[in-house]
């Protein structure tokens, strides 16, 4: 197979494997079938118009006309002319589609049907970029631009996805690219005829261009290299923390672990994730379940507490966990006197839905569930142990329905002092109008129930709030003065300020994170949805324990206990909440302070503690921005690498080095081979078995140079002969302006394409690789030193450029 058609399989492979990080976009994978054979008609195309050979834009838009042909037969046969030739109704029919797939990824959660519409974004997009990366790699032969198509591709496909299976996706997206440079590399390296080196060769042998052990030894090496490098790039993010799915995300595959997993649940900011789900046009079933509670409007699902408070963000703290009990310890604060039922509730996860903590009513008392779960006994949570998750469980959980009257609660004694000290901590930074408010929404209430009444209904009630969730949040220490003012928001807004607001009460109180009670079914069943992901807080009362509060308005149920008429029995249908219920924040645990000096093999410990659940603000940079500022740097900056590498290279070759003799002839030699590279950047490979006087004529005849840079190259051909040879040599002047003047000219004698690959991707460059190719050889010739001693030699003299005729 001829080095075009390698480079245009390669490139076709490379699309390929980086669409399928695609997959765990939609249910069906056929549109990648479909989009594979629609490739290899692009690329077949391409190669037959190479070989003819055409125009490369005649090239392109041949190609470009065969993907539009293929998709006018998949997806507007009855628009188009003969069900081929497009029309405007074919245009008009894209549009339609384009608009209808639009409509379809806000409609439906990951992973999505594969409509008309999603498929033609899905089908549409990979031709694009194949087309690119055909069209750079192959027509043009610039391989490594073409890894910009190819990464915007899998960026695309990994944010999309949440990182669902992103190392495997991204292993084959690598993979595939590699194999593209590799492809490239091995056909320059055939072009340039018999290659020579300085290495001697053993008597009687002669050399040729056609050696094959040798021509695959710069192969070899580059596939030891590139696996190296991609080995790197695996390892590293890897052993870094990085971004994942937040904690309610359905698509969230959190890698916690307990003891012995060595990972770490990771968040995003919750009230980016939140909005999201908050604004889907469709719920999707998280959930389901079936209790023996006579009444469902009180079975929250708790998932976890935030309770350490920054001003800027609620955590949850950094605790002990341990195996889980056969009886869970008593909930904390629960004094015998207060009316209590136990129920039993089975629940079962859906198969999408992932992550490490397990959502449960509260306070449960029994948890009968498989796999490698641990109990954190201060928040009474289950989380999972390397890498258990949610994902299709099934379990039965006792819990208790606490009844506290309204007298209990108001006649509760003060909290234990070191649970106040650690629930009532409020930052300096927390602006004196939350204070202040609280105050004056409170005064004159008798005891702490009744503050904590009092908030709840201004509120929900009487305050004037309305929920909303298209409320720009932003991040800052302000964020709740802003909320207090505008008086909108969502479920995270009303939990964060209600629970701030009440310590600065003295009331201990954390925000907790779970699912409101779901909408029953006719099956007796209560299906719970993302969408009835929730927020709220709980603030402690002695004897009662940890109560909870609804603060926000037409979601969830208020609690019997904070209503002046209490119904009794109210029917399960109260439960259902409102179709826009809130999703909750995320969570990231991380191993407790207490926890450092003991040993991993205790048991004891575990990365429990999620990260910051950032609340509603009103400036400052989110860490997501972040992220795409550093990704899109990158982007800018792979590509830029070559042309850095060889401004730096020029600039310390034609430096000054000193003004010893020995300096003197370094720096005469360096500028040859700065004036060598530059010509070898313009199309001129250097040819090492020339003298420099034949080969300054060389460069001056190829490169078609006259007056001044002509001159300029004899002159410094003439000063590498008065270093090398003279008996007294005489080293020269002005090297680097002869040197800039060769580059001048030589960049005055080609076409603008040549002078823009000569500066951005420099064939000089692939010094770099010669460089870590010997440094490998040294390396691992230490560990077999008979093996390599020969082929040092081979890869040596394969990866110089041939003594090439002009």
């Amino acid at each position: 197979m001829s080095g075009s058609g390698r480079l245009a399989l390669c490139a076709f492979a490379a699309t390929l494997m980086a669409a399928g990080a695609l997959l765990p976009l939609v249910q069906s994978a056929v549109w990648l079938l479909h989009a594979g054979i629609m490739l290899a008609v692009v690329g077949g195309v391409g190669a037959l118009t190479r070989r003819v050979p055409l125009a490369r834009s005649l090239t392109v838009a041949l190609q470009g006309l065969a993907a539009l042909l293929m998709l006018t037969v998949v997806f507007a046969p009855d628009q188009a002319l003969l069900g081929i030739v497009p029309t405007p109704e074919v245009f008009a029919q894209f549009g339609r589609l384009l608009t209808e797939g639009g409509d379809d990824v806000g409609r439906y959660a990951i992973p999505a049907p594969a409509t008309d519409g999603i498929r033609l974004m899905l089908i549409g997009g990979v031709l694009v970029i194949g087309l690119a990366v055909d069209t750079i790699a192959v027509t043009f032969r610039g391989a490594a631009p073409s890894g910009l198509p190819l990464l915007a591709l899998y960026s695309v496909a990994a944010g999309l996805s949440g990182g669902a299976g992103g190392w495997l996706w991204f292993l084959l997206a690598a993979g595939g690219y590699l194999l593209l440079l590799l492809a490239e590399g091995r056909d320059r390296v055939s072009q340039w005829g018999r290659v020579f080196g300085g290495a001697p060769r053993a008597p009687g042998r002669f050399s040729s261009g056609s050696d094959a052990s040798g021509g695959r030894a710069p192969v070899r090496t580059g596939r030891r290299i590139g696996v190296v490098a991609l080995g790197v790039a695996l390892a590293v993010p890897a052993a870094l923390p990085a971004l994942d799915g937040g904690l309610l995300a359905g698509t969230a595959a959190g890698n916690g672990s307990g003891v012995g997993g060595g990972g770490t649940i990771s968040a995003v900011n919750p009230l980016v994730s939140l909005q999201d789900n908050l604004n889907q046009p469709e719920d999707r079933e998280a959930l389901r379940y079936r209790t023996n509670a006579p009444d469902t409007q009180g079975m929250y699902l708790r998932i976890m507490a935030l309770d350490k408070f920054d001003g800027t963000s609620w955590r949850f703290s950094q605790r002990k966990v341990e195996d889980v009990p056969d009886r869970l310890p008593g909930s904390p604060g629960l004094g015998p006197g207060i009316s209590t039922t136990e129920v039993r509730t089975n629940i079962s996860a859906a198969g999408w839905y992932r992550q490490n903590y397990l959502p449960m009513p509260y306070p449960a008392t029994q948890v009968d569930i498989e796999g490698r779960w641990r109990f954190e006994p201060a928040g009474r949570t289950l989380v999972g142990d390397r890498g258990q998750s949610t994902r299709g469980v099934r379990y039965e959980v006792a819990s208790l329905l606490v009844n506290p009257s309204r007298e209990q609660l108001a006649a509760a004694p003060p909290a234990p002092s070191s649970l106040r000290r650690e629930y009532t901590e409020v930052p300096a930074v927390l602006p004196d109008v939350v204070k202040s408010t609280a105050l004056d929404v409170t005064e004159g209430a008798a005891n702490d129930y009744e503050r904590a009444v009092r908030l709840q209904d201004w509120f929900a009630l009487d305050g004037g709030f309305t929920y909303n969730t298209e409320v720009d949040s932003g991040t800052g220490v302000t964020a709740i003065t802003r909320f207090l003012r505008n008086k909108e928001g969502f479920c995270v807004h009303f939990s964060f300020a209600m629970a701030a607001m009440a310590r600065t009460l003295g009331i201990p109180a954390r925000v907790a994170v779970g699912f409101t009670p779901g909408t029953p079914q006719p099956d007796g069943s209560v299906s719970v949805g993302l969408r009835d992901a929730h927020a709220w807080p709980e603030l402690y009362f002695e004897g009662v324990g940890w109560t909870r509060f609804e603060p926000t308005p037409s979601r969830g149920s208020a609690p019997d206990y904070t209503r002046e008429d209490a119904p009794s029995d109210s029917p399960s249908d109260a439960a259902r909440p409102d179709a826009s219920a809130s999703a909750a924040p995320s969570a990231e645990p991380s191993a407790s302070d207490s926890c450092q000096a003991q040993s991993p093999q205790s048991g004891e410990c575990g990365p429990v503690a999620p990260g910051a659940v950032v609340p509603p603000t009103d400036s400052g940079f989110p860490l997501k921005a972040v992220g795409w500022i550093l990704l899109g740097g990158l982007v800018v900056a792979l590509p830029l690498l070559p042309l850095l590498w060889r401004t730096r290279t020029r600039a310390r070759r034609l430096g000054s080095a000193g003004r010893a003799p020995a300096d003197a002839t370094a720096r005469t030699l360096m500028a040859w081979r700065e004036i060598t590279d530059t010509a070898w950047d313009h199309g001129i490979p250097p040819d090492e078995s020339r003298t420099p006087r034949k080969a300054a004529e060389r460069i001056v005849r190829l490169g078609r140079l006259e007056g001044a840079a002509a001159e300029a190259v004899h002159r410094v051909a003439g000063s590498v002969e008065q270093v090398l040879y003279a008996p007294e040599p005489r080293p020269g002047t002005g090297l680097a302006d002869d040197a800039r003047r060769i580059r001048e000219g030589l960049g005055a004698s080609v076409g603008r394409w040549t002078r823009l690959r000569a500066l951005l991707a420099p064939r000089s460059s692939v010094r770099v690789v010669w460089a870590a190719s010997k440094r490998w050889t040294s390396l691992t010739a230490r560990w077999h030193p008979q093996r390599l001693s020969g082929a040092t030699r081979v890869v040596t003299a394969r990866w110089h450029p041939s003594r090439q005729r002009g």
